[in-house]
């Protein structure tokens, strides 16, 4: 139903619609109405949600804080899920990976060749030359962050090095592009380019997503993207860039084991690193990184 200007706006800041996000809609209608993919209403977070993710944001950076100051060579992936699993219980959070879809673990470990959801394993050992990305999503009081980084262990031969710097290059410069009133494609468009330009290539079947709410909610992002495509990016949206570079092809293959990690096709390694952001009006706000 169609809101009158009197009307209390739709975002319950118990004010009029007219005086709250009125002009906010009449804005988005104008590029819908000249065939741009615009988003919903349900895609654009409330003052009170933003707040929530946000104190969930802060935990879950402080997750992979902790995970950077005691991952190392000898320790196995398990002991950095207890490491996980016991900090967020301990500051009042939940580990949203654990039973999610009937995933095991409180967080995801990949090393090398795994692309991500790697399950943490008391015989998978950490040793000199791996190169790992963990990844946490944190519930706090109902609201979640999502947050993935790369981490070197030991003497990591320089091809490695190499591909973790421009994935996390390609992360910034996705986030540069994350800009209100532009689009979604734009974000793709730059990361995918400055992998290519540095001889890798995107994981296209896995992007990015909303978040927030739910674990994953719409939009999907993708990382090859293409400039002034996909949908509308607008003041109040949250959503996670998380490219996967890979240093051979793009392809990849899910584990028919366990159901759940993805590795790339041809072994070679790949690098992940993942921020959630939120559209805000000049730019794009880290909520956890």
């Amino acid at each position: 139903m169609r809101l009158g200007r009197n009307d209390l706006c739709w975002c319950n800041s118990h004010q009029k619609y007219k005086s709250c996000h009125l002009a906010f809609d009449q804005k988005i209608e104008e590029y819908a109405d000249k065939g741009h993919m615009v988003p919903s209403h349900d895609m654009i977070k409330t003052k009170e949600q933003i707040e929530g993710i946000r104190k969930s944001g802060v935990i879950n950076t402080s997750i992979l804080d902790m995970v950077a100051e005691n991952i190392k060579e000898g320790m196995s992936t398990e002991d950095i899920n207890t490491l996980v699993h016991e900090f967020t219980i301990s500051h009042g959070a939940i580990p949203a990976t654990l039973g999610y879809n009937g995933y095991p673990k409180s967080v995801c470990t990949s090393i090398n060749e795994e692309v991500c959801h790697g399950i943490p394993d008391k015989n998978r050992i950490l040793k000199s030359g791996d190169i790992i990305n963990v990844d946490v999503t944190t519930i706090l009081d109902g609201y979640y962050a999502d947050a993935s980084r790369m981490f070197l262990i030991g003497d990591v031969s320089e091809d490695k090095k190499k591909l973790v710097t421009v994935t996390k290059e390609c992360l910034d410069l996705g986030l540069e592009a994350a800009k209100p009133w532009r689009f979604l494609g734009d974000i793709g468009e730059v990361i995918n380019a400055h992998a290519t330009k540095n001889g890798y290539t995107i994981v296209r079947e896995i992007g990015g997503h909303g978040v927030g709410i739910e674990f994953h909610e719409e939009p999907w992002v993708s990382h090859i993207g293409k400039r002034g495509t996909d949908i509308l990016l607008v003041p109040g949206m949250i959503f996670t860039i998380e490219p996967m570079v890979n240093m051979g092809a793009p392809d990849v293959y899910e584990d028919a084991d366990n159901g759940w990690t993805i590795y790339t096709e041809d072994g070679k390694c790949s690098a992940q690193f993942e921020y959630t952001v939120l559209i805000t009006e000049n730019g794009a706000e880290i909520l956890t990184r």
